[in-house]
């Protein structure tokens, strides 16, 4: 994958790289290949997961049920699926290429 994301049809995978703690949810730029998250959610109990599920659900203009950690759920570097995305954040500068 080069650049954060990557199109698998109509699903959107991101590669996330997640600063859990801040003081406040946002999209903070790249990290390297990935996108940077902070997250206000601490990474206890998987708090910092489902914050990212539910930030990236409002981002993405999508429902919770359609946004799945794919790899890296005890990591802070993460692979995300997003099932038919309705928009893409713009500051991410992901664009289809068909």
């Amino acid at each position: 994958m080069s650049g954060p994301g990557r199109w698998q049809g109509e699903d959107l995978y991101l590669a996330c790289y997640l600063q859990p703690r801040a003081s406040r949810d946002e999209i903070a730029g790249l990290h390297g290949d990935s996108v940077k998250i902070r997250l206000s959610a601490p990474p206890v109990d998987g708090q910092a997961n489902a914050q990212l599920i539910r930030f990236m659900a409002k981002a993405f203009g999508v429902g919770r049920q359609a946004v799945e950690i794919v790899s890296g759920e005890r990591s802070r570097r993460k692979q995300v699926r997003i099932q038919h995305p309705s928009r893409v954040p713009p500051e991410l500068g992901i664009t289809r290429d068909d």
